[in-house]
């Protein structure tokens, strides 16, 4: 570790940022990054009582709760493990819960049908709206705009409930809705988030950075035809800025409600619940969202734990998850969800009760689960509270433009039922490749964060940082261009898969790209479906052919694309991995998908030979683990090691990562889970001192090679001295 710090010093020094002296400040995008409001964070009040979260916590949200919250209630908690609950609505059980000494949040804090749309499980309801681009947002009960008359109706309600909550010293947080969004979860809804047209012009012009194009109200229908047409002829602003106008005026909605609750009760974070992943639709712009929030609990899908838990520095506000329980899937899918989130940060979960008791008597899965519950509750969560993520110098690029761009050539495949179309997690191709990056790094001992394109349009790459990674970064602005050249140009490596920068931050194709230089590749706006993947679509599957898809071999099987090196290469103009040295750095085209690695995985293939074309730019930047786990001389399939730093002692937990499943209602857990227990070899780079097994208690003392029992839907959790 000692060796990994060290490093990490010495590319402070030699990546020194200078995004002030080539910042220009008449540059539009800059100017609105910098000074929109959407993408200032919250005053969080100085007295925050975060250390009333300083373990981990399990909270039941009590669906069928048929035990009661009398003692006998409460004696089941204590019993099994659970240290926290909910309340609805600001209403109790407050009596039952400061007897039982359990945490809890409080649900509902802004009602329940506005942040929430009314009937929003019934997508029908709203199939009327989906091809009016004039149509306001609203739901069975009527008309609901995100405008001043709504804010003052929920913030009352936040200053009720909060008034009533805040008197219970058990409360640790307030969600102010559960599933929430500025349509319905992230269905395709291009709708008006209001009426008010002229503040929709007056932010254009904003945007723009002067007079901007006049405010226009289209659907994906208007971008339909224009999919057969030129790259450089591709127009997408006038569906994506509508779209990033609805994400911001939601963001600053959200934030604003946060800052009521806080005004009333200082001490306790306040956020929502239901999280979705990271989407054009509904508001899920992480990069804007996080700066508004202090607690979240999210579905883990399309990334969205990595990128909540990369833009909350020091793991600073309360993370989690929610837990459904499933016989089909045995407890040891429990067991597993519990540790695995905790090594990724989370500070407890919510359990959906449903299928816990026969009667009043607890099921028998429970009291397979309890030791979990009782070990991280009672004795792992307050070791990880106040740690930092440490990872190996490596940034994914989190663009949302991209994932927006991206979403509009997905489309094509499916024409006009694009108003369907829903599982952008399981199908988007921004989704997938994000997620087969992070387990090409995982898979090969590296631990990464993400990095939003905001805080880089503000200050360049971070200085931690010695590689970035673009995932299909379609879409990007001539300053971001700006701050990755100069990244490179300082030390870094910068290594894109494919189609980098072929449009700006507003979906407008480009005539060159935007990072063309730096890589030593050429585009001149030429460029049709023809010349990407297997020159039918612009992306590397049809999406609508295997919408239901059960295999990744069955989504890839849906286009026929050169494949070099197991991947499909992606701009048939280019070649396959070109280099070009840029100052101190690197920067590297791939001209791959790493797609595939998904199936690979999934099908047990996966290897070191697999990942070597887009590892070795990593290898090559000097990034080498400096863990390795084995057992019988080699790395265990789908192993990963997280690292947490918390004063001068260092958490390594190695765990499975198993791929997850889930839907934009929760639910899901680890597929093809592997529940026996191995024997593994923990080998450090270098001698490290004081080393403990943080489970058994046991002092390893110092040295290099560490043995250790691997129960595989569990973790091995120790610790050393940096």
């Amino acid at each position: 570790m000692a060796t990994r710090l060290s490093m990490c010093l010495a590319v402070t020094v030699s990546l020194t940022l200078s995004a002030v002296s080539f910042a220009d400040e008449n540059d539009p995008y800059y100017v609105y990054i910098t000074t929109a409001p959407e993408f200032q964070p919250v005053k969080a009040p100085a007295n925050l009582a975060l250390a009333r979260w300083d373990t981990w916590i399990y909270m039941p949200w009590r669906y069928q709760w048929t035990i009661g919250t009398g003692d006998e209630g409460g004696q089941f908690c204590r019993d099994f493990g659970i240290n926290g609950g909910f309340t609805d609505h600001g209403d109790g059980p407050f009596a039952w819960l400061e007897q039982w000494n359990l945490r809890f949040y409080n649900d509902h804090t802004a009602g329940k049908g506005f942040l929430y749309l009314r009937d929003a499980n019934q997508r029908s309801r709203f199939q009327a709206f989906q091809r009016d681009p004039r149509a306001i947002r609203q739901d069975r009960e009527g008309l609901k705009p995100l405008d001043e008359a709504l804010f003052g109706k929920l913030a009352e309600l936040v200053r009720t409930r909060v008034g009533r909550v805040k008197k219970s010293p058990m409360r640790v947080a307030y969600a102010l809705d559960d599933e929430i969004s500025w349509g319905i979860f992230v269905v395709p809804l291009p709708w008006r988030v209001h009426d008010d047209d002229a503040a929709y012009q007056a932010w254009l012009d904003r945007y723009y950075g002067g007079k901007g194009p006049k405010a226009q109200f289209v659907t994906p229908d208007f971008i339909l035809p224009q999919l057969k047409g030129r790259l450089a002829d591709l127009d997408f602003s006038p569906l994506l800025d509508r779209i990033t106008y609805n994400d911001s005026v939601w963001a600053n909605f959200i934030g604003r409600l946060v800052e009521v609750a806080n005004e009333v009760d200082p001490e306790t974070p306040c956020g929502f619940v239901g999280g979705q992943s990271p989407n054009i639709w509904g508001g899920y712009d992480y990069a804007k969202l996080m700066k508004k929030i202090q607690f979240i609990e999210a579905y883990d899908l399309g990334s969205s734990q990595a990128i909540i838990r990369s833009f909350n520095p020091g793991n600073a506000f309360p993370q989690v998850t929610t837990h459904f329980h499933s016989d089909a899937r045995g407890t040891a899918n429990d067991v597993w969800q519990s540790w695995y989130y905790f090594a990724h940060g989370n500070r407890g979960m919510i359990g959906w009760v449903e299928g816990w008791f026969d009667g009043t008597k607890p099921r028998p899965w429970l009291y397979e689960y309890r030791a979990t519950l009782k070990e991280l509750g009672e004795t792992q969560g307050p070791k990880l509270f106040g740690a930092r993520w440490v990872h190996d110098g490596i940034a994914i690029y989190y663009s949302h433009p991209s994932i927006q761009v991206s979403w509009c050539l997905d489309m094509e495949a499916h024409g006009k039922t694009w108003v369907n179309r829903g599982n952008d997690h399981r199908l988007g191709t921004s989704h997938l490749v994000r997620k087969a990056w992070e387990y090409l790094l995982v898979d090969s001992g590296l631990q990464y964060s993400f990095i939003s394109y905001d805080e880089v349009v503000r200050n360049g790459i971070p200085p931690e940082y010695r590689v970035l990674i673009l995932p299909a970064c379609y879409a990007l602005s001539d300053i971001e261009a700006e701050r990755i050249k100069d990244f490179c140009e300082r030390g870094g490596t910068v290594i894109a898969d494919f189609c980098c920068g072929l449009f700006d931050q507003h979906g407008k194709g480009r005539k060159r790209g935007a990072l063309d230089d730096l890589f030593g590749v050429s585009h001149d706006g030429s460029e049709t479906a023809r010349d990407f993947f297997g020159d039918r679509l612009w992306v590397e599957t049809d999406q609508d052919a295997a919408y239901g898809y059960k295999r990744y071999r069955e989504l890839f099987a849906t286009i026929s694309c050169q494949l070099e090196k197991g991947y499909a290469v992606a701009e048939r103009r280019l070649p396959v991995g070109t280099v070009r040295k840029v100052g101190r750095g690197s920067a590297v085209y791939l001209n791959l998908s790493p797609q595939r690695y998904l199936q690979y995985r999934e099908e047990g293939t996966a290897s070191d030979e697999l990942r070597q074309p887009f590892l070795q730019p990593i290898h090559n930047a000097g990034i080498r683990p400096w863990i390795w786990v084995t057992s019988e001389g080699r790395r265990p399939a789908n192993t990963e090691v997280c690292y947490w730093k918390k004063g001068d002692r260092v958490y390594a937990l190695v765990v499975q990562s198993a791929p997850v499943t889930g839907s934009m209602r929760g639910g899901g857990g680890a597929e093809q889970l592997k529940v026996q227990t191995i024997s593994i070899e923990v080998e450090f780079a270098r001698n490290v001192r004081d080393v403990r097994n943080e489970r058994t208690g046991e002092s390893l003392g110092d040295g290099n090679r560490f043995r250790f029992d691997f129960p595989l839907a569990e973790a091995v959790f120790l610790s050393f001295l940096e």
